[in-house]
């Protein structure tokens, strides 16, 4: 129920990913004996809200989220930067992870910029996402890995604008319109982190979740709510003059915000004088 409401609140413009991510989370934390650890794979533009869940899915785990010593956020760039480091890498991962859910069975690990990670590095972690009672004296099956992916934005993006061109509701695409054709283009996409994959090839990640393109009206929810984050009056005014700043695509209609929710607190820095 927490879960929820946090999702309802602060989560904009995803019914997809909320509905995928609630379902999930409870299935999984509702088995007293779950088969492997849950294992969900985000996937969309910038400023969609990949980050957003994956902390607020933390905060219900483990309360000081990100700043838990249970919750681990790898950045791609800067933990493996090094084309020729990868096999040092794996080792790390591996042994990093171990002791962690060693200390803690419900560890939560967060992979972000999964698009700009070495293929093959990621593999490294697939024996502790398989069905496997335990893996050397230390079960698994209780930790919770997240991976974050520009990788597939596209796809999706043309997907949902399809939806739109053919006058059909965005609220009516499902995970069925959206799930096949992310997995075989994150697993065929070289700069996807996922290339080739044996987590892919063996079906560990539980689910692909993705996230649209928002549009102006998503933008001025997150306009809204940053206001209201900073103690200020809501002024319908200057979140029309944010969200008209931000640049959107199609260049003609107009339809989908190409950073999301990105930069608005940028933006909002601007009107402060306001």
């Amino acid at each position: 129920a927490a879960l929820k409401a946090q999702l309802d609140n602060r989560l904009f413009g995803q019914h997809l990913a909320k509905d995928v991510v609630l379902k999930a989370v409870l299935g999984f934390s509702n088995n007293p004996s779950p088969k492997k650890p849950l294992m969900l794979s985000l996937h969309g533009w910038a400023g969609t809200g990949k980050n957003f869940l994956s902390q607020i899915l933390a905060e219900q785990v483990h309360p000081a989220g990100l700043r838990s010593k249970f919750v681990h956020l790898f950045l791609a760039t800067l933990h493996f930067p090094h084309h020729d480091q990868v096999k040092l890498y794996k080792e790390q991962l591996q042994n990093w992870i171990r002791g962690n859910v060693s200390a803690c069975p419900s560890s939560v690990f967060i992979f972000d910029e999964m698009d700009k990670m070495h293929p093959g590095v990621i593999d490294a972690i697939k024996p502790f996402l398989d069905y496997y009672e335990e893996v050397d004296g230390v079960s698994y099956r209780k930790a919770i890995f997240i991976f974050l992916s520009n990788a597939g934005g596209d796809l999706i993006n043309k997907a949902a604008l399809d939806f739109w061109t053919s006058g059909k509701r965005r609220e009516d695409i499902q995970l069925k319109d959206l799930e096949p054709l992310l997995s075989v283009g994150v697993f065929n996409n070289k700069n996807s982190g996922l290339w080739h994959s044996s987590i892919i090839d063996r079906n560990l990640i539980d689910y692909f979740v993705p996230f649209l393109p928002l549009e102006q009206r998503h933008v001025k929810m997150c306009v809204r709510a940053e206001m209201i984050a900073r103690g200020y009056a809501v002024d319908e005014k200057i979140v029309q003059e944010v969200a008209d700043e931000m640049t959107y695509f199609p260049k003609e209609q107009r339809i989908y915000s190409d950073k999301g929710c990105k930069t608005v607190q940028a933006k909002l820095d601007i009107h402060e004088d306001l």
